[in-house]
């Protein structure tokens, strides 16, 4: 029997790719769907293409108690609304999986240098296990509490984490400049994500102070220089990731280190070439590969990735997956959409 299955921010963006995603998905059967901009409206009528799926579905005003006894709930909410409702949802649902931010850094004195918020429920942290896969897959098997990593994050940690894991780069120094399409900045308009002003440009934002930073730290090991851009697309995120070579642990093996590392990931795939963002668009897989620059003793890696699917939805699912002892693969395509 499919398990009952909600979520918060459900109008938006992501909570519109969750829904788009869990249509196709055996095991969970969405019952309420929350989302204060969009309450009495009907699911079909904001996104028309999820119609065929929600016909009998609407939008209702965000409320706890609404999610009573369901057995998973998903959360995608802007960062600092979701650690309200994740404190009233703890232990009154089965599975809460948190697609913002308030959840995912250890160390709660980082939220107000990054986020601008203190953290008002610090006691969850330690509770929360990080929902990247390909990171903490033996501890999702457990968890009733998943904070889903980002889209910008996911990107530079599968690039550069087993290269710093395995000692091929140094640990400081390290330097991300990723690019993301619109749909990234979410739902609500925005001057700076207005299609006149993006359209025919590419531009780079949040120097030095961009909020992701520590959680690339956290999850990388490794000091990072992120610098994200905004690009003239709808969806994707293309991470390239420079380190400082360590010689004598042999950088010109890096991309065999990535190929060990995902060999048997169904959502990472290794390759000897760069990828672009429209291979991944639509899917739940993130796209590879590394080079030695021996001139410079550096390596650079690079990712790709639907920013919606792996780098949010997509990679919520997954981790749901694998708590709720489904096929970790269940209702997610893996492959991209080309044209």
């Amino acid at each position: 029997m499919p398990m009952k299955t909600g979520i918060a921010g459900a109008s938006g963006y992501l909570g519109a790719e969750l829904l788009r995603l869990l249509a196709s998905h055996p095991g969970f059967d969405v019952v309420v769907a929350q989302g204060d901009t969009s309450a009495g409206t009907a699911v079909g009528e904001l996104y028309p293409n999820l119609a065929p799926a929600y016909c009998g579905l609407s939008y209702s005003r965000l409320d706890p108690a609404g999610f009573d006894g369901l057995d998973v709930v998903f959360v995608a909410l802007p960062s600092g609304r979701s650690q309200d409702l994740v404190q009233r949802l703890v232990d009154r649902v089965g599975l809460v999986v948190d697609l913002g931010a308030d959840f995912r850094l250890r160390d709660a004195s980082l939220y107000p240098r990054w986020y601008g918020f203190d953290h008002r429920a610090p006691e969850l942290l330690g509770r929360f296990v990080y929902g990247l896969p390909e990171l903490s897959r033996s501890e999702l098997d457990t968890a009733r509490l998943v904070a889903a990593p980002g889209c910008y994050v996911t990107a530079a940690t599968i690039a550069l984490a087993p290269l710093v894991r395995e000692g091929l780069i140094e640990n400081t120094g390290v330097i991300v400049d990723a690019a993301s399409g619109t749909s990234g900045a979410g739902r609500s308009p925005s001057a700076a994500f207005h299609h006149p002003v993006v359209n025919e440009s590419f531009s780079a934002y949040k120097l030095l102070e961009h909020r992701h930073t520590p959680e690339m730290e956290q999850a990388i090991g490794a000091q990072i220089l992120f610098t994200p851009h905004v690009a003239p697309m709808t969806r994707g995120i293309l991470a390239t990731c420079y380190g400082r070579a360590v010689e004598h642990r042999g950088p010109a093996k890096a991309l065999d280190v990535l190929r060990e590392a995902y060999s048997n990931e169904p959502f990472v795939q290794v390759s000897s070439e760069p990828s672009s963002t429209r291979v991944t668009y639509g899917s739940n897989t993130a796209r590879v590969t590394a080079r030695y620059d021996e001139r410079t003793g550096h390596v650079v890696a690079l990712a790709a990735l639907d920013n919606l699917v792996k780098g949010g939805a997509g990679q919520a699912i997954q981790a749901a997956n694998i708590a709720l002892g489904f096929e970790e693969t269940a209702g997610l395509p893996v492959l991209g959409l080309v044209p």
